[in-house]
């Protein structure tokens, strides 16, 4: 067994960062090496923890001799040069979700990783999470038969958190189907099977104040037959983590005194710029950064809501604590214990593709296809029309 660390460099210290950052400390196959970001304070509480340099570009960074991997955390809309630099250096990249705002973009992506000969991964997504694979797992034994439908719904404050202006602008790729279509689309196409070939959609911007897509649901067919439904809602007000036993999108247990946190926190924020500065704040190195490296006690597994599979002879409703399978003639469950690490399904696929030479099951071109449908939801919605993609793959890159 090959015991060696992957050196990542970091691109972007905000949100996304902090979210991977306890499983970039805590993994013992991980050891970040580098990272750049706009915020002085952010490259400097880099240097305070890690040991190691916070660069003012990412041409710096990418020139680094010990960095092998670039996590490109960016803002959305520059995930594909970011990505295109990294490559052009020979890096390995993981980018997180979206992948990019548009195909072409996309597409871009794929060729520049590929014809550098190194790893493109796209995540996090909760496509990554032990239940859904595991709920895939059970899917390809054919004990309970093929995938007939899909039923996946959400409701989040999402829309409530603090945001830059760009995250309200869809163009930019603000909103909730670029930040979190991302995850349920990639969900619900690796239980489908991967290639799409219809999207039917609507999409909901109720408030002026957040003038982007805060809620959507879609109907996607499969071209093996199997259909699924697709339900978000951003705007703060039912949470369906009551669904989930009261567990957390990150695995934590909620309480009562949570609900309605996100809208008091932006009572503080009275214009764009305060929200902005609120965010930034709140962010790693800001005046209100709080370190979240522990490993809190009694995890569950992360998730995206309420997910139930219909197969031919049972129904599979991963959860956050495993699996739960009813069958024609008795109801069992199927516990999966939680990993002290969160998201270290993420550092499995990856270490497996950079030091192993693995293909990726994130890969660019799962990413794309992922991309493809979020995109047809806005198209579909903005058309009152049916799209049918065009770039799918399955969940099985040898299928």
């Amino acid at each position: 067994m090959n015991n060696r660390k992957m050196q990542i460099g970091v691109v972007g210290l905000g949100r996304a960062f902090t979210l991977m950052l306890p499983t970039f400390v805590h993994d013992s196959r991980v050891k970040l090496v580098g990272a750049t970001d706009p915020i002085a304070a952010a490259r400097a509480q880099f240097e305070k923890d890690f040991g190691a340099p916070g660069h003012e570009s990412i041409e710096a960074l990418c020139a680094n001799p010990a960095v092998e991997v670039l996590y490109i955390a960016s803002p959305h809309q520059f995930h594909a040069a970011h990505v295109c630099l990294a490559a052009s250096f020979g890096k390995h990249v993981m980018v997180e979700k979206p992948m990019a705002l548009s195909l072409d973009e996309c597409t871009r992506m794929i060729e520049a990783t590929r014809n550098a000969g190194v790893h493109l991964i796209v995540g996090h997504s909760h496509s990554f999470n032990m239940p859904i694979r595991r709920t895939r797992e059970i899917i390809d034994s054919k004990i309970y038969g093929d995938v007939r439908m899909i039923t996946a719904l959400n409701f989040t404050d999402f829309l409530y958190r603090p945001r830059r202006p760009e995250e309200l602008d869809t163009a930019a790729g603000g909103g909730v189907i670029h930040s979190q279509a991302t995850h349920q689309m990639d969900i619900v196409r690796l239980l489908g099977g991967g290639r799409v070939n219809s999207v039917r959609a609507h999409t909901g911007s109720w408030d002026a104040s957040r003038p982007t897509e805060g809620a959507y649901s879609a109907l996607l067919g499969f071209e093996n037959g199997a259909f699924a439904s697709a339900t978000y809602s951003g705007y703060g007000h039912y949470d369906s983590d009551e669904l989930m036993d009261n567990i957390g999108e990150m695995g934590q247990a909620k309480s009562a005194g949570d609900y309605g946190a996100a809208r008091q926190r932006l009572q503080s924020a009275a214009t764009s710029a305060q929200e902005t500065a609120l965010k930034a704040a709140r962010n790693y190195g800001g005046i209100l950064y709080s370190p979240t490296t522990a490993l809190p006690e009694n995890l569950a597994h992360q998730h995206f809501g309420q997910i139930i599979v219909s197969c031919e002879k049972a129904d599979l409703r991963p959860s956050a604590s495993g699996v739960a399978i009813y069958a024609d003639s008795q109801k069992t469950f199927e516990y999966l214990p939680a990993s002290r690490i969160p998201r270290s399904e993420v550092i499995d696929e990856l270490y497996d593709a950079v030091i192993n030479d693995h293909p990726a099951i994130h890969s660019g071109e799962w990413a794309r296809a992922t991309t493809e449908v979020c995109l047809a939801i806005l198209e579909s919605a903005r058309t009152n029309s049916d799209c049918h993609p065009r770039h799918q793959v399955s969940h099985n890159a040898s299928a």
